[in-house]
């Protein structure tokens, strides 16, 4: 039976994965789960699963929740990493939002345990350092976001043998605003941006989506993911959101993986890598598809996207400040304290106006995140 953890146990990646261990509960059990503060939602995992161990990083939350479940639960500022070297698994499901997951990555790599990643942040702020952890540990990496998660099994076909392939491709849905006049951007209000066409996701994903920042993001973690330059990483606009996304081979030849929109699909992927078990999502019917569109992003009205791969090129802190700065940004719009198009506006001056140096620690790192949301932050003032 294989040990599961969840860091980010209440989000929809860590919900779904609970899903997945239920479906194969004489495979799987779940011995760990850590979230922020949902000591509800958590105590009911709790009774479910009964893990051998649970953390909350908010304290006051963990008290409440240590009473209610009657048992110990480790919280504070270094909770996720705490939990981590308290009990063994054989993988650790990475489901944090932001860099609160970037310590608690790095004390699993210490550990030499499988990773299924679903946290863009890890990679996208501290790739070179986690990969280069991993590596030298020797720690498998296996992506649990849907574009990554296709791409592994299209690379697959190839033995995994980057020296095949000529491109990575990445498919996006084009977010709500696929079609709307650039003119019209500056009366974007929040619920307008959230409201994905295809996907139900956290409020802060779902406005990446719709900047297109989310796509590239994927491009710096593909980038890391696969060893690969962001010169051979494209980016094509698909509406349907059926294939998931491609590789070209050198032969000319193009692979691609399809399937529904279901996030449990790529989670039960990276649960029995390199194996394929029975599908808990729904199987796809390709007589009932209208039809399959492509198209090349707009980068004029989506400016985020190609910031992101000139960030991710750059190397340094840029990519981390980048990651930051629109965090903080999205948190403020959200708020309704700043316009859609500010967002771009904040990142871009971050970006340019920051400091940028080599890090040399994960502690770095989150000095970085700290001091650039702090700085959008104090905009609203």
């Amino acid at each position: 039976m294989k040990r599961i953890g969840i860091l980010g146990c209440t989000g929809s990646v860590g919900e779904q994965t609970l899903e997945v261990v239920s479906a194969y509960s004489s495979q799987f059990k779940v011995v760990a789960i850590a979230a922020h503060s949902s000591v509800d939602r958590v105590a009911e995992q709790f009774r479910q699963f009964m893990p051998e161990c649970v953390a909350l990083t908010n304290p006051d939350a963990a008290k409440t929740l240590e009473q209610r479940i009657g048992s110990s639960v480790i919280s504070g500022r270094n909770a996720l990493v705490d939990i981590v070297d308290a009990v063994d698994v054989d993988m650790w499901v990475v489901a944090v939002v932001g860099t609160a997951a970037l310590s608690a990555t790095m004390a699993i790599i210490r550990r030499k345990i499988p990773i299924a990643l679903a946290c863009k942040e890890v990679l996208v702020s501290a790739g070179t350092l986690i990969m280069a952890a991993a590596t030298e540990g020797n720690v498998p990496i296996i992506p649990v976001d849907s574009e990554h998660a296709a791409l592994k099994q299209c690379l697959a076909s190839v033995n995994e043998s980057m020296n095949d392939v000529s491109r990575l491709i990445l498919t996006a849905s084009g977010g709500p605003f696929l079609n709307r006049p650039a003119g019209t951007f500056d009366r974007i209000t929040p619920e307008d941006a959230l409201k994905h066409p295809k996907w139900s996701m956290g409020a802060k994903i779902s406005i990446d989506s719709s900047t297109l920042m989310n796509k590239g993001l994927e491009v710096i973690e593909a980038h890391f993911l696969f060893n690969t330059p962001f010169s051979k990483i494209d980016v094509v606009i698909h509406p349907e959101s059926i294939v998931h996304s491609f590789i070209e081979v050198v032969d000319g030849t193009v692979i691609a993986q399809l399937g529904t929109p279901d996030m449990k699909s790529p989670i039960q992927y990276a649960l029995t890598y390199p194996r394929k078990w029975p599908a808990l999502s729904h199987r796809l019917d390709l007589t009932q598809l209208s039809g399959l569109h492509f198209c090349a992003p707009d980068t004029e009205r989506f400016p985020l996207l190609t910031l992101a791969y000139s960030c991710g090129q750059a190397g340094k802190t840029v990519a981390a400040v980048m990651n930051a700065a629109n965090e903080a940004a999205v948190g403020l719009f959200l708020s309704n304290k700043v316009s859609y198009l500010d967002i771009y506006k904040i990142v871009d001056n971050m970006v340019n106006d920051f400091d940028h140096f080599e890090p040399g620690s994960i502690e770095d790192i989150v000095a970085v995140d700290q001091r650039v949301k702090e700085r959008v932050l104090a905009l609203e003032g």
